[in-house]
């Protein structure tokens, strides 16, 4: 990997009651995210102390592939239109690796 390469971090706390079903999208999500061209990898974890809290991390080539996977018929459609209103808050980070 390179330094041109951009990592996502994105924390979210997910409504009581609604981690299945955020889950179940998420898996969704995921498996259509790999599959783009720029991706490097698309990862879902989730917090030993709070189960509602989840951690993403994905990896992509560049920034526009960021761009690809944000403006992507999935991105759009399961995670902001499904999943966002399902969480209690969000936060999502783009890093560049340092070393």
């Amino acid at each position: 990997m390179d330094h041109k390469n951009v990592f996502v971090h994105a924390k979210w706390q997910v409504k009581e009651g609604k981690l299945d079903a955020v889950l179940q999208l998420m898996k969704e999500a995921g498996e259509k995210s790999v599959q783009e061209e720029g991706n490097l990898f698309y990862k879902l974890h989730q917090s030993q102390e709070d189960q509602n809290t989840i951690i993403l991390y994905e990896g992509y080539v560049d920034a526009n592939a960021v761009d690809v996977h944000r403006n992507s018929e999935h991105f759009q459609n399961i995670v902001l239109e499904q999943v966002v209103p399902l969480l209690e808050n969000r936060e999502v980070s783009l890093m560049n690796r340092l070393f």
